[in-house]
Parts: structure tokens; sequence; C-alpha cells
């Protein structure tokens, strides 16, 4: 692992090896995942505007499986498509360590068109970025991606907070990005900027994300509008309204497991 100013480092065209910038949270040893989405989602664009420069296809929906943890080392991410097509595209991407699969990612592509006449969306708006107290999550959680966004905070409630946020390096080094799979890298942290209890007191991973975007993002900044629920069976949800300054722009969700310690 090497100490550069971004979170990957492409070793070839299905390899990459993550930099200091991914330590998880839960343990520092181990890859945060919220990076790892938003480069699932990268390799998935460039992956189609590789086989179909002709027909540009906008990610519209990323469904993640988390089916393990990820050490800091080199790995693997594979891609086929599941259901071509004109207009819609499913594409699945996985990720692989050591010959384990340990995240996928199933996302529709689907075709654009202008809508702009009856564009329009009831989610609820952030409160201005210039509104919000600056906030160091480092405060609370360990490792090196925690450290490595910047973030302006409201605390509204129990398990219900409001954050603006931003990666301060690029997924890849020299290597342009869309303004959707950066966002995707920072959708994960909604789990922890909106905590019922403290980490000391319980364990909470998610194993999965879902995340649904109907307009592109813009900006540098993205707003985290996020509520968490805990049942009483060891189950919990996190559900956030994903925004860019100009209003809100998706939503995501993400199925916890609730564990004491």
């Amino acid at each position: 692992m090497r100490s550069v100013s971004s979170y990957f480092l492409r070793l070839s065209e299905t390899s990459f090896e993550p930099t200091e910038h991914v330590g998880g949270a839960w343990n520092p040893d181990e890859q945060h995942i919220a990076p790892v989405l938003g480069l699932l989602a990268h390799v998935v664009e460039r992956d189609h505007a590789t086989r179909r420069p002709d027909l540009p296809l906008a990610l519209t929906r990323a469904s993640y499986d988390i089916l393990g943890v990820i050490p800091m080392e080199a790995f693997a991410i594979s891609t086929r498509v599941v259901r071509p097509g004109r207009t819609i595209e499913l594409v699945e991407a996985t990720l692989s360590h050591g010959g384990r699969a340990a995240v996928t990612l199933r996302a529709w592509m689907l075709q654009q068109s202008d809508t702009a006449t009856i564009q329009g969306s009831p989610l609820p708006h952030m409160p201005a970025r210039e509104t919000l107290t600056d906030w160091s999550p480092a405060d609370v959680w360990p490792g090196g991606a925690i450290r490595s966004i910047d973030s302006r905070r409201e605390a509204v409630g129990t398990g219900r907070s409001r954050c603006w946020i931003r990666p301060q390096h690029p997924l890849l080094a020299d290597e342009p990005v869309s303004s959707r799979a950066r966002m995707l890298g920072m959708v994960d942290f909604a789990n922890g900027i909106a905590t019922r209890v403290a980490p000391d007191e319980a364990l909470y991973p998610n194993v999965d994300l879902s995340a649904s975007i109907f307009r592109e993002p813009a900006g540098e900044w993205f707003g985290l509008d996020t509520s968490v629920s805990f049942g009483a069976d060891g189950t919990g949800l996190t559900e956030s309204v994903l925004s860019d300054e100009a209003g809100p722009l998706g939503t995501s969700s993400q199925t916890l497991t609730v564990r004491r310690r």
C-alpha cells in the first residue's frame, strides 16, 4: 500500500490497489466500503463507454451486496452484461480478493431523454451548506477513509442528521471519474453521520447499499439527509435523501446488522 493522493491506484485493466485513504472505520486494516462502491460504479461506466461508445447510457440505480471484508491489499474487478439493450442495460461488477468475491454491484444503465418540462421532486431539500457547522467525523470513527472527507453537519436528533460531504481525493489518479461515481463513493458514509449509538457501544455495519439517481449530480459537495433505525432483533436500516446544491437527486438505503458490544 502506497501513500498517494487518491483512493486507489490502477495496476492493470482489472486490478487496483488501495491507498491509506481507504482504511476502514470498523477496522483500519480493512477497506472502508464507501470508496470501493464508487470505484465499482466507475468501472461499470468505463466498461460501458468502451463497449458502446455510440450508445451512452446513464447509471441510474446501483445495488451493492457486501459479501465480506476486503483487506488493505490489491484486488480485481470483473464485469459482465446481464441484460443488454439499446435503451436499458443491466451490468454486474464483482470485486474479488484472493479469488473470493467480496462485493457485487448490479447497475441499471438507462437511456437519457429530454424531460425538462416535467422535471421536479417532492423530496426534502438540504439546508444551505454555509448554515451547517464544520464537523470532524474522525472524532467518532477511526480509519483513513473517514479522515479523507470534508463535512458540515446538523444533528437533527438521535439517528437523524443532515450532512454535506466532499472527498478530498479523486478515486483514481490521472483518470477522469463521473460525478455519479464520485457521489456513489460517498453515500456509504451516511451510516456513520447519523449514529443512534456510539460505535463503542454497538456494531452496525451494513450488508448492502442500494441507490437510485434521477439526475446528474453537480459540484464537489454532496448532501445526505439521513435517518437510522434499529429494530429490537438485531437488524437496522439507514435511509438517505441524496442531494447536490441544486436540490435532491436520489435516495439510498442500507440494511444493517446490529450487535451490542
